[in-house]
């Protein structure tokens, strides 16, 4: 009786990791996407508020993502200049003046770190492409942020796989 019972625990966690992986896979698809960019250059669309990894001039693969709120948007050019494995955070000028609550530091790893677990560093001011902790997870598709692209955790270690130091980031309207 006792082992029965275990196999039905372990049937039923079976099917929720392959639930949650299912769902968690879906986040990102390969879409058509005619571009005159270079196959591994990343193009930002703030209002389809979704990342595309160029793959060559007619696809792209697509994440979702949160852009910058009304206010802190940008445009124009940039290009990887570093890749964070648990990055810890520390607030921007902006963000404190808006939040003096916050800590000066929040450690990578820990659940409040906005980072999340992975942050492509650009060569603007202050700007990253990074995950997100549990409580931000929604706001992944609208524009939230002080100007960096917030991805959902699954997807930023996807695509911080796939770039490199060098990488061409194009933001768009």
């Amino acid at each position: 009786m006792s082992s029965r019972l275990e196999f039905k625990r372990v049937s039923r966690l079976a099917g929720l990791v392959m639930a949650l992986w299912s769902a968690t896979a879906e986040a990102r698809s390969v879409v058509d996407f005619s571009s005159p960019y270079s196959p591994g250059t990343i193009v930002i669309s703030q209002s389809a508020r979704t990342l595309y990894l160029i793959i060559d001039s007619r696809s792209a693969l697509a994440y979702p993502v949160a852009v910058a709120k009304h206010g802190k948007e940008w445009s124009g050019s940039a290009r990887v200049d570093g890749k964070y494995v648990a990055p810890a955070w520390s607030p921007p000028e902006s963000v404190k003046r808006d939040h003096p609550e916050l800590p000066d530091l929040i450690p990578g790893g820990s659940p409040h770190n906005p980072m999340g677990p992975r942050a492509i560093t650009l060569d603007r001011d202050e700007v990253a492409i990074h995950g997100t902790t549990a409580k931000m997870r929604a706001s992944v598709g609208t524009a939230a942020s002080y100007g960096c692209i917030r991805m959902y955790n699954e997807d930023v270690i996807d695509l911080f796989d796939r770039v490199s130091v060098g990488t061409a980031v194009v933001m768009t309207r």
